[in-house]
């Protein structure tokens, strides 16, 4: 071929080449920027991450329930506690009240009883062997049998004698007195006079107001020492009436069993 038209077809592919190039540009400058695709590895990756932040987010809520559990429970539990200490006080304040009542009651109670005593179970006496004064009420709450009687009456010491027999049965729960109906006997004298007869138990003088006063109660054949006159006095203040004769020991055991 000739040189001149080698040349020209040269120059028509440059221009065609340069054409190309140019259309392709043009091209790819309108068009809209499509982003990659991803792997499948990336997909999976991106997963992953995924389940790890719901996880967590999971976690946080749980951890944040759990928290508000807690502090529920704690407020419940504090109010609980604070209501059983409150009810606490108040059963204590009602216990308080009622034993305040009932001790009110039972003073009440010891006081009507005592008013409601006869005079000859309150009057002062003294006991002739130890000198120590007392009174036929401080023996409440024990049975007390009482012998009035008189140093010269034989009739007297026999009773007596049958007293001592029955009152070895007894324990503590049962008191013995002897009053003597002679008021104007010594303290001395009696005393020698039941220490020689053996009746180691409690004996006094009667005073004339006490005298007195047993005959109001169970009228005058108290007064009569021969008829052996005697008389029992409940743990509760209340009394027997007054029987009179000399008693075996065994009949005097079961009047007192009678009243306990």
């Amino acid at each position: 071929m000739k040189k001149s038209t080698v040349f020209l077809m040269m120059l028509l592919g440059i221009f065609v080449l340069a054409a190309c190039s140019s259309t392709q540009a043009v091209e790819n400058g309108g068009e809209t920027a499509v982003m990659p695709e991803k792997s499948d590895d990336m997909m999976v990756d991106d997963m992953a991450e995924s389940e790890d932040a719901m996880s967590d987010d999971k976690d946080d809520m749980m951890a944040e329930s759990e928290h508000d559990t807690d502090m529920a429970e704690e407020t419940m539990t504090d109010d609980a506690m604070a209501d059983d200490s409150m009810s606490e006080d108040a059963m204590s304040d009602d216990a308080m009240s009622d034993d305040a009542m009932s001790d009110d009651t039972m003073s009440d109670d010891k006081d009507d009883m005592m008013m409601e005593l006869p005079a000859w179970q309150t009057i002062a006496l003294t006991n002739a062997a130890t000198g120590e004064t007392f009174t036929l009420a401080d023996f409440a709450g024990k049975t007390v049998f009482v012998e009035p009687m008189a140093t010269w009456c034989t009739n007297c010491r026999s009773q007596l004698t049958n007293v001592r027999e029955a009152r070895s049965q007894f324990g503590d729960e049962v008191v013995f007195v002897g009053l003597s109906l002679e008021t104007n006997i010594s303290d001395e004298e009696l005393a020698a006079y039941q220490s020689n007869e053996g009746f180691d138990w409690t004996f006094a003088v009667m005073s004339p107001e006490l005298l007195q006063s047993l005959a109001d109660t169970f009228g005058r054949s108290i007064t009569s020492a021969p008829s052996t006159p005697h008389f029992i006095i409940r743990p509760d203040g209340s009394y027997t009436e007054l029987v009179t004769g000399i008693d075996t020991p065994d009949v005097l055991v079961q009047q007192i069993q009678a009243v306990q």
